[in-house]
């Protein structure tokens, strides 16, 4: 039997999705917890690696098991025995032919920034910070330039391991919300580090060091040495994943008032 979970998780506190020898991360956690509950080791694969530091409000996993356990079990059961910053959201048997990375169509990544003259402090680790003023405008129009099929070598990490840098961007948008700024990107997958690299160069056009069109000369250098730094982790969300309607699986629940600016509108 295959089964899918919804998984939410506040990332400050792990090392990441992918497990690791010191079981510091999510995956680490997830897979003890079923493995209780099961009785038998379960091992999971996700539709997307999030690194430390980065949360997720709508990630999905699959496992096989063949033991037998009500829904509530792999929701209520799991969660008795998670840590308080991650929980499963829904549990939804599937056929065998589902696969959490390979079936998704898109994923869709938001990105919440500060732009503050002040640090934050309560929502310290759950949004990134930039303090000098930022031209949405302008960083919309550069965002508009990364729609279509592109290899997106210049915002991919040096130790990404996809085996082409080639993706497909559906929508990239930039929106503001009092003092914050929200990026938000839909395509087929994304690079390591992909969006991190996107936002910090699309603040390099918003704080006025580069025109719109110098995103566009970005991605065809193919360099990642002409983008911006690796941004922040913090303001980082996967938000959801999108499947053919044909899987039957849930949506991600509505975020809490205090998760609204990064949440499912």
């Amino acid at each position: 039997m295959r089964m899918a979970l919804g998984i939410e998780y506040d990332g400050s506190g792990f090392c990441g999705w992918q497990t690791q020898p010191a079981a510091c991360a999510v995956q680490d956690r997830l897979e003890a917890a079923c493995a209780s509950i099961a009785g038998v080791p379960v091992s999971t694969i996700c539709a997307g690696r999030t690194d430390a530091g980065v949360h997720a409000l709508g990630q999905v996993v699959h496992f096989n098991c063949d033991v037998e356990r009500p829904l509530s079990a792999w929701v209520r059961g799991v969660n008795a025995l998670l840590p308080p910053a991650m929980a499963v959201t829904w549990a939804h048997p599937v056929d065998d032919q589902f696969h959490a990375r390979f079936s998704a169509h898109a994923r869709v990544y938001r990105y919440v920034l500060l732009n503050h003259a002040v640090r934050p402090g309560g929502d310290h680790g759950r949004v990134g910070w930039f303090h000098a003023p930022l031209d949405v405008a302008q960083m919309r129009a550069a965002a508009a330039q990364l729609i279509g099929e592109h290899d997106f070598s210049a915002f991919r990490a040096a130790e990404c391991q996809a085996k082409s840098p080639v993706r497909t961007m559906h929508a990239a948008t930039v929106e503001s919300s009092g003092p914050y700024v929200m990026f938000e990107f839909r395509a087929n997958a994304f690079l390591h580090h992909m969006v991190r690299n996107l936002v910090g160069s699309l603040v390099y056009v918003g704080k006025g060091r580069h025109a719109p069109e110098w995103i566009t000369e970005v991605l065809q250098s193919r360099d990642r040495a002409q983008a911006a730094p690796t941004f922040d982790a913090s303001g980082l969300y996967l938000l959801r994943v999108d499947y053919e309607s044909r899987w039957g699986l849930p949506a991600p629940r509505l975020r809490a008032p205090q998760l609204a600016y990064a949440g499912v509108e």
